[in-house]
């Protein structure tokens, strides 16, 4: 299986790349989501480290069963030729109400085939008013074109 672009990346390659992973977690598909990752993709997200695609869909069925309206936006940071550094924010709510905006910094690892080798991911979170939300378009789905991505907006 392949999973254009590939590497090696370019500046354009690797923020199609970066849209691609934003459109797809904003489905809340964790099966989707798990495609785009080798079969024995190795993961750290926050204290968490887990290798394969079985342990990446458990993880992310648990993550959005706690992460309520989760919307994201990812950002391109840094690239070379297989791999990527991008910076997100997601928003989501607790079973509470609770809403959160979620800050963070991923380092992704790419094989020839243009699946995700390896993933690791720092994440803060910091609780919020709904009424501070910056993230308001319909999910789950992709953020719609006419809603910015981070650029400089300040944390």
């Amino acid at each position: 299986m392949s999973r254009p672009p590939l590497p090696p990346f370019t500046r354009e390659t690797a923020a199609q790349k970066a849209r691609m992973a934003e459109d797809a977690w904003n489905s809340r598909d964790p099966v989707r989501v798990s495609l785009a990752y080798t079969e024995d993709s190795r993961w750290r997200n926050r204290s968490e480290v887990f290798q394969g695609r079985e342990a990446i869909v458990a993880f992310l069925t648990r993550k959005w069963e706690k992460e309520q309206d989760y919307r994201l936006i990812k950002d391109l940071w840094a690239f070379d030729e297989s791999r990527i550094a991008v910076r997100f924010q997601y928003e989501w709510h607790d079973a509470s109400g609770q809403w959160y905006r979620s800050y963070g910094n991923e380092q992704w690892e790419f094989d020839e085939h243009g699946l995700m080798r390896r993933r690791e991911a720092s994440i803060n979170d910091i609780a919020i008013a709904e009424k501070d939300r910056r993230f308001h378009w319909p999910a789950p789905g992709p953020r719609p074109a006419d809603v910015p991505g981070l650029g400089t907006e300040p944390f």
